[in-house]
């Protein structure tokens, strides 16, 4: 699997050390939360930027805030490899898919743990990733819901019948165990946060985790 480190809980006033602390991850995840779709605000698309004049790695946006199309852009512009926006966050998909892939980047779209999977049937053709929220977005630290498995092998699935090209990204509550049961249902992709960032030895431990 590739581990995407979600930095958030990491210290931000040395942040730039931090990020290299993971530099042996081959991507590196963003969580921009706006205060509005989910509770808590984060950062926006100025800190994408910063970050990429000292790092290489695949840029993985996750876009929690409201009306994703008004602000993709940016993110677009800042840097991002993968733009992943929310089901519940926009009424328009279908165009903001096509927007996205015409700047010539990557997309996504994530669920939350009450959203049917199957909603996303209609845009499977069409998209690079689909993230499933294991944990409730918006806040880390928090347990991996065990059903999520089942959408991941839904959506495993679905790939392997239609031949999808998707990825199927996980986050929330990722540590040894739970990215092994992810690995099992036919997740590609691990978000590890706070699991990752408390460790010293950051390198082995995201080793351990893609090679779980």
């Amino acid at each position: 699997m590739i581990c995407s480190p979600s930095f958030l809980s990491s210290n931000f006033t040395k942040l730039k050390e931090e990020i290299i602390s993971v530099k042996t991850a081959r991507w590196l995840h963003f969580d921009v939360m706006d205060g509005k779709f989910v509770a808590n605000k984060t950062y926006d698309h100025r800190l994408v930027k910063t970050i990429k004049a000292y790092s290489h790695q695949f840029f993985d946006v996750h876009l929690m805030i409201e009306n994703p199309e008004d602000y993709y852009s940016d993110y677009v512009s800042a840097g991002a490899d993968l733009i992943t926006f929310h089901y519940e966050a926009t009424n328009d998909i279908f165009n903001l898919i096509k927007a996205i892939k015409a700047t010539n980047t990557k997309v996504g779209i994530s669920i939350k743990p009450d959203t049917d999977v199957r909603v996303l049937d209609p845009f499977l053709i069409d998209l690079d990733l689909i993230l499933i929220m294991s944990v409730e977005p918006g806040k880390g630290g928090q347990k991996f819901i065990p059903e999520s498995a089942d959408k991941i092998k839904y959506l495993a699935d679905k790939r392997a019948n239609f031949n999808y090209n998707y990825l199927i990204e996980v986050d929330g509550g990722i540590n040894l165990e739970t990215a092994k049961t992810v690995k099992n249902s036919g997740c590609d992709v691990i978000v590890v946060g706070s699991f990752l960032f408390n460790q010293k030895d950051r390198q082995s431990l995201i080793e351990d985790l893609e090679n779980v």
